[in-house]
């Protein structure tokens, strides 16, 4: 836990002049398409997260928050198609331990973890630019790795 600490620290910041954020009020790798896990469970988070070996995009999201409703399938949507990054969604009302390690002050959080590291976020509803913005960062990764 205290590795995942330090690989989040400073990672999510209150982005509080937007109006597309909702204040939190309480606290599978098969290479053939995308993978979406509900993470269960820190462990799981480790496991499925930060010990893959394909990029995954994490989005923090609560049940009461209408911008995480529109966010959330429109993350699939553009996700779905690839075959080299996974999605995985934490309920920050039942993951209070992951929520303080990742620094989440709102939601939707939405975090890219690669290697374990955490190579970009965002915070709030945000236009498909933005998240095919985070997803060709992680594709520009993916491709260094490969040519080196």
């Amino acid at each position: 836990m205290a590795a995942l600490r330090i690989v989040a620290r400073n990672v999510m910041t209150l982005v509080n002049n937007r109006s597309n954020i909702c204040l939190i009020q309480s606290f599978s790798n098969t290479g053939t398409k995308l993978q979406t896990y509900n993470i269960k469970s820190h462990d799981d988070f480790l496991a499925k997260v930060m010990r893959s070996e394909k990029p995954v995009i994490v989005n923090f999201h609560a049940e009461w928050c209408e911008p995480c409703k529109i966010l959330t399938p429109e993350l699939k949507k553009l996700i779905e198609p690839m075959t080299d990054i996974d999605l995985a969604v934490v309920d920050v009302e039942s993951h209070a331990d992951l929520v303080h390690t990742f620094e989440v002050k709102a939601v939707p959080a939405v975090i890219a973890v690669r290697d374990g590291l955490v190579v970009d976020k965002f915070i709030g509803l945000v236009d498909s630019t933005m998240i095919k913005n985070l997803v060709d960062k992680l594709h520009q990764d993916i491709d260094q790795i490969k040519k080196s």
